[in-house]
């Protein structure tokens, strides 16, 4: 039997610019998974506030695909801000704004042309909904957040406090 390798479509992201000086979302490594934001405006978050930064871009997320916006590790460690709020859907055409929220000790100025979040394009499922009486069981069941080893970890730490 002679197996075809078949190459999967270019899932193309389509970006139009609002301002001529907004700079186009980019990879910076060939091996990265998310794409880089920039702000394109300088604004300053003050601290335990959110801000919201406009990029000067709108996007076409393709079809049956989603985007998602997603903190950049730099801006956490280094800034202490976290992005908020991120969910592109296909059939959004707006400008591409990115929510800000300053978690640390000190006012944060966010500079022009600054590389904000990064956002990844995922392919999604579309579920149907359908309502039932019961819900199969499971082993976690209806335990809640950390409920899947957090526990334990405090008790081995409980046994070696004493």
């Amino acid at each position: 039997m002679i197996r075809i390798k078949q190459e999967k479509p270019e899932t193309i992201l389509k970006v139009k610019r609002l301002l001529k000086d907004a700079e186009l979302p980019e990879y910076a490594l060939n091996t990265d998974i998310g794409i880089d934001i920039r702000a394109n405006e300088t604004i300053v978050i003050p601290v335990s506030e959110q801000k919201t930064i406009k990029t000067g871009l709108a996007i076409e997320i393709p079809e049956g695909h989603v985007g998602l916006i997603r903190d950049r590790a730099g801006i956490i460690t280094k800034m202490g801000v976290h992005t908020a709020a991120g969910t592109f859907d296909p059939a959004y055409r707006g400008e591409v704004s990115i929510v800000l929220v300053n978690c640390g000790e000190e006012d944060v100025e966010v500079e022009k042309g600054m590389r904000i979040a990064q956002m990844i394009i995922l392919p999604v499922a579309k579920a149907k909904i359908q309502e039932v009486k019961q819900l199969s069981s499971t082993e976690r069941g209806e335990r809640g957040f950390s409920s899947t080893g957090f526990k334990e970890v405090i008790k081995d730490l409980d046994k070696i406090k004493k």
